[in-house]
């Protein structure tokens, strides 16, 4: 799956949004260190913007910047051969930046996905403008040498089958811990968080302690009876203990 595929299989930009925010939701709970978490989301990460971002702890990541405007995405692999580093001088592969529209293209010109010498770290960049009926990417010539020459497959691959069984097969490879599909489900349909939907992903986990990461991912806030001092109940009628 390259970023050709990508962009055919992604659903429209609040989806695309609501998605990443659910899967950021879902590590925080799986993860309670940060530092560990493959998925994140800040919704306030720039003035009138949000980003989705990935990181696989070994170089690969992804940031998606939402705004009013649209979204821009770029995803870097760093083992591609369409990384900046394998071209003579250091650069971007060819077609992956020069149709980026003035709206979003400040996503590509963005310090922060650089490296200390101003090289975009890409290997895949992608974007949707909001008037736009779909998302588009650069005419880029793709290395024929490659199963994923983009590294689309492997950095987009959650986000772009967009089930949850997606990611629950992700979680369990990645966290190497049994995944139940409900409370993933529950997530996905951003319903807010219950006591008995963290427990069923972490119960040595209370509720409370996740509310800083749910306000910076703008993840709908848990009922009143969920609160401290509240009568609790079950997501699905389950017992609490």
């Amino acid at each position: 799956m390259s970023v050709f595929e990508v962009v055919r299989r992604l659903p429209e930009i609040s989806r695309v949004r609501e998605i990443s925010q659910a899967i950021a939701m879902l590590d925080a709970i799986l993860s309670p260190a940060w530092s560990s978490r493959y998925f994140s989301f800040d919704t306030a990460w720039g003035p009138g913007e949000a980003m989705a971002s990935m990181r696989n702890g070994s170089g690969d990541e992804y940031s998606i910047v939402f705004s009013a405007a649209g979204a821009c995405a770029r995803g870097f692999d760093h083992e591609s051969p369409m990384s900046p580093y394998r071209m003579q001088p250091c650069t971007a592969w060819s077609g992956l930046l020069n149709t980026v529209p003035a709206a979003v293209r400040s996503v590509v010109e963005e310090p922060a996905f650089s490296d200390e010498n101003g090289t975009l770290l890409a290997t895949v960049v992608f974007w949707r403008e909001t008037s736009d009926p779909a998302w588009l990417c650069g005419d880029v010539v793709l290395p024929a040498s490659s199963v994923d020459p983009d590294g689309a497959d492997e950095l987009f691959q959650v986000l772009a089958d967009g089930r949850p069984e997606a990611y629950q097969e992700f979680a369990q490879d990645y966290y190497e811990v049994d995944v139940d599909l409900r409370p993933v489900r529950h997530a996905y349909a951003l319903r807010p968080l219950t006591r008995s939907v963290v427990a069923a992903l972490n119960p040595d986990l209370d509720l409370g302690v996740l509310e800083p990461d749910r306000k910076q991912i703008g993840y709908p806030a848990p009922a009143e009876d969920q609160l401290p001092g509240r009568p609790r109940r079950s997501a699905w009628g389950w017992p609490l203990l």
